[in-house]
């Protein structure tokens, strides 16, 4: 049991190289606790194939209702070619597609940045990456991965069909625009919302909800971009952009162009945040933007950056210590 002054922090560590790169950071989040005062009770949990093949489940009921009682998730990585024979709907990925529904973590932000040392892993020249410092609000709880209806059905006189569906509520853009404009606040005060408001209504719905919300935000300049513009902007002049929000679908292909930038997917952490629950905490879930890797599962190769800069944003977001996270 966690004493009354002390956080809880979930720890999930996946599948594939989650036990690794987890192991490392918790010899960081040790280091904190021994030297930094942090007051800090650890859980463990099984998800995604783990859980699978412990408790026949990508994610337990019980694992779920720790997760609600946590003050943060410290997530590894899923899913793996032993899960893949199993139907979609019960894939390691599950588990976390789960997390994200009932925490309701609907703002994923995923920073970019290229340090000078790591500069050469990137396949831009240099002087296109240098300081590179992008942030990516994704919303993370509906569009086209949630929306229904969705299926595939046979077709009368042969061949079969595919359904996916996109819709947004103004609520659901609404809350993520302005996760977006306090973090653009807190940064060099820029924002572009990412659309494709020429093409789809939930675009034109999206851009009208992000106009009306930047007038509570008169310090922060807001643009709009159309969604294939700002692929193809991120290659030619990255420096353009501080905070990028847009949907699900797009945030999740950008923030993977914008990984690339900085040299790799396996460099960069990421925070998922939701509303505030009971008692009173904001829901949260931090993990590296990388896979499993299963190919190099075991054999001390992994690199660890991803998650020991995902605990660096859960110090800042969750644990309300900035100077913890910057060091």
């Amino acid at each position: 049991m966690a004493a009354a002054s002390e956080l809880i922090l979930l720890v999930r560590v996946g599948d594939g190289i989650g036990p690794e790169i987890v192991g490392e950071t918790l010899r960081v989040v040790g280091w904190f606790q021994d030297h930094r005062g942090l007051e800090l009770h650890i859980q463990h949990a099984l998800t995604g194939g783990a859980a699978i093949d412990a408790e026949g489940a990508a994610i337990s009921d019980h694992t779920m209702a720790e997760a609600f009682d946590s003050d943060a998730i410290l997530f590894g990585s899923v899913g793996g070619p032993d899960w893949d024979h199993l139907p979609r709907s019960q894939r390691p990925e599950t588990g976390l597609l789960r997390l994200r529904k009932e925490l309701d973590l609907f703002a994923n932000l995923r920073p970019a940045v290229c340090y000078p040392a790591l500069a050469g892993a990137s396949a831009l020249k240099p002087e296109l990456i240098a300081g590179l410092d992008i942030m990516v609000v994704r919303e993370l709880t509906a569009g086209v991965y949630f929306s229904e209806p969705r299926g595939i059905s046979d077709m009368v006189g042969g061949g079969r069909r595919a359904i996916d569906t996109q819709a947004y509520t103004s609520f659901e853009s609404e809350r993520v625009a302005r996760a977006a404009f306090e973090l653009a606040r807190g940064r060099k005060g820029r924002l572009c919302s990412v659309d494709k408001a020429n093409v789809m209504e939930t675009g034109q719905l999206w851009r009208a909800v992000v106009s009306s919300s930047a007038g509570d935000y008169p310090e922060v300049e807001l643009s709009h971009m159309f969604a294939d513009n700002c692929a193809m902007q991120l290659v030619r002049k990255p420096s353009q952009f501080d905070v990028i929000v847009t949907d699900n679908l797009f945030g999740d292909l950008l923030s993977d162009e914008t990984a690339a930038l900085s040299g790799s997917l396996g460099l960069l952490p990421s925070a998922s945040l939701g509303a505030v629950g009971e008692p009173g905490r904001a829901r949260a879930l931090y993990e590296p933007i990388h896979g499993s890797a299963p190919d190099i599962a075991g054999r001390g190769v992994a690199n660890p950056l991803a998650t020991i800069l995902s605990f660096a944003m859960c110090l800042r977001h969750s644990f309300a210590r900035p100077h913890d996270a910057e060091l």
